[in-house]
């Protein structure tokens, strides 16, 4: 049996200003810290011996990482980042409050925008997009988005979940991801088998970690429990 265990950042600035954060690189915040280091503290607690780290290439998932590796002292095992783990894509909502914004849309709207599975923003400005494509971390050639739906989103993690992640769960490797709550929500409606409506309803707090055993005999997630 494979143990997964499924990590949002702890919060971020935006997060505490209650910005829509995307792709834009945002560090945690103080209080993001404590929750990281929580993290890893309630990670130790069950005593897991974890084979492999992912996580995205933005920093607070970076650094929540990294906290928690601090606090399991497991500082030494292999740790790959990805852009397919990246949060979705937020376009034209990038940096915006969400409050604000809900009064100039509406809440509706908004919230299509932020929890249905195939409703996209708009579109980022050429000069974010611009900006994100002269990144050295998106140097391999990939075709940056100008913003995504869950969908969208859901695509493009598929093949890590397909062909990185499964099948080194397979191997009866233990992994610790650290991501963002539209990439975990995006792994938890496969994994889960959430469909389209439901999965509006799913909400991934910050610094709370997901414990999900996995077995390599009947090839199937269970036992989807939060630390604490």
């Amino acid at each position: 049996m494979s143990k997964l265990i499924l990590i949002r950042h702890g919060q971020s600035l935006w997060n505490l200003e209650n910005k829509f954060a995307g792709w834009k690189d945002i560090d945690l915040s103080d209080n993001g810290i404590k929750e990281a280091i929580n993290a890893g503290k309630l990670i130790n607690k069950s005593n897991i011996e974890f084979d492999i780290a992912y996580t995205s290439v933005l920093k607070r998932a970076i650094k929540t990482l990294w906290y928690i590796l601090d606090e399991i002292n497991q500082h030494w095992i292999p740790v790959y980042k990805t852009f397919e783990l990246n949060e979705r894509h937020y376009g034209g909502l990038t940096g915006l409050n969400k409050i604000e914004t809900a009064k100039i849309h509406g809440d509706d709207k908004v919230f299509q925008w932020r929890r249905s599975f195939n409703i996209r923003p708009p579109e980022s400005s050429e000069e974010f997009h611009n900006s994100l494509i002269q990144e050295r971390k998106y140097a391999d050639n990939i075709l940056i988005p100008k913003t995504e739906s869950l969908k969208d989103t859901s695509i493009r993690i598929n093949p890590f979940l397909n062909n990185t992640l499964i099948p080194k769960l397979n191997l009866n490797n233990n992994i610790l991801l650290s991501a963002h709550g539209n990439s975990i929500r995006a792994i938890m409606k496969v994994i889960q088998n959430i469909n389209d409506e439901e999965i509006s309803n799913l909400d991934i707090p910050t610094g709370k970690p997901i414990l999900i055993k996995y077995s390599c005999e009947t090839k199937t997630f269970e036992n989807f429990k939060y630390l604490n």
